[in-house]
Order: C-alpha cells, then sequence, then structure tokens
C-alpha cells in the first residue's frame, strides 16, 4: 500500500506545556498539510503501555476491577499498567501481572502492537496472552484498590459486546484472542 515518506506537517516552534513522572505535554506551532497555520498538542507518554491476556487450560481469564480516577467511574479491564521504556516490555508484563493478580505464567506470547490514541497521543501498546499459569500473592501498589475475577473468556467475550468492558487496552486484547480462537491460532 502506497504512503507519502515524508512529513506533511511543518513545525514553527514547540513549546513544553507540562510535565510529570509519566507524561509530558507539548504545543507545537504548525503549518498543517493544507499550508495553514495552526497548533498541535501531543502528550508524550514515558512509559510503554502494557496489558495481559492471562489464559488457563479451562479457557477463564481474569479481569481486573478498580474506579478509574480519570473516568470518575468503575471499570473492569484485563491485569495491565505501565513499563518503563529502558525496561524489556516483557519483565514489565511479568510484574504487572504478579503485581495486579498474584499469577506467575510459564508461557508468553506478544500478541498485538498498538497506538492507543495516535491522535493526540505517542503512547504504545504491547499486549501479551500468558500462559500456564500459577497462583501466588498479589501485591498491588499503594493506589490500587483491586478487585480480581476468575471469568470464563466467553463471558469476558460478551462483556466486550454489550459494552461492559470500555477500556481500549482490554477490548482490543480481548477481540485479538477471539479472532485467534477462531483461526486456530491459540
Amino acid at each position: 500500500m502506497y504512503h507519502p515518506k515524508e512529513n506533511p506537517w511543518q513545525i514553527k516552534s514547540e513549546a513544553e506545556i507540562y510535565d510529570n513522572p509519566w507524561i509530558n505535554v507539548t504545543e507545537y506551532q504548525v503549518i498543517n498539510p493544507s499550508g495553514n497555520p495552526g497548533i498541535y498538542g501531543k502528550v508524550h507518554f514515558k512509559n510503554i503501555a502494557i496489558g495481559i491476556i492471562p489464559l488457563d487450560e479451562e479457557m477463564n481469564t481474569y479481569l481486573v476491577g478498580q474506579y478509574r480516577f480519570t473516568l470518575n467511574q468503575y471499570s473492569w479491564e484485563i491485569p495491565e499498567g505501565g513499563g518503563a521504556l529502558n525496561i524489556d516490555p516483557l519483565e514489565s508484563a511479568k510484574r504487572e501481572l504478579l503485581e495486579e493478580t498474584g499469577l506467575k505464567a510459564s508461557e508468553w506470547k506478544e500478541i498485538q502492537r498498538m497506538h492507543l490514541s495516535n491522535s493526540v497521543t505517542d503512547e504504545l501498546c504491547i499486549i501479551y496472552l500468558a500462559k500456564g499459569l500459577q497462583q501466588f500473592e498479589a501485591e498491588p501498589e499503594d493506589t490500587e484498590d483491586l478487585i480480581v475475577n476468575k471469568v470464563p473468556f466467553q463471558e469476558v467475550y460478551q462483556m466486550v459486546c454489550n459494552g461492559t468492558i470500555t477500556d481500549c487496552l482490554a477490548v482490543a486484547a480481548i477481540l485479538k484472542i477471539r479472532l485467534m480462537q477462531l483461526e486456530n491460532t491459540l
């Protein structure tokens, strides 16, 4: 498929608007692809988004429930979190799975890479399938008040279809696993 190799956006200037340990916000004065002046804001993430679909032998998975500050509502999700840019993403996935669910897996497979909101952020997401599960003690961070439920995967898939699960990382991961089921590539 053809696509232009050169960036049609011209940056005239940039200014850092905000910075904290997790994100940086920059505002750009630009000439847009139509040749008109404008502004563009970019949120740079200082971590990689990591998601894990743990599947046991009976096709059960684990959902993590928590109240999301940004949404002001409760959210059911797959185990997920951030991984430092200078650490192997698989090591971050192993840490997140143990932290949130108390699970360790003997088999890991990367199943998806994607950008979560490429119109305003540069956030990269990597999703893993984890199998060969063993239960240990969960180690949640002090900012996490989590409920973990073991749920049949088919029920989790239905939660995506009926809009109960809305977290984009979880939705993408669950749909990818369902596709892998249909293609017999699990």
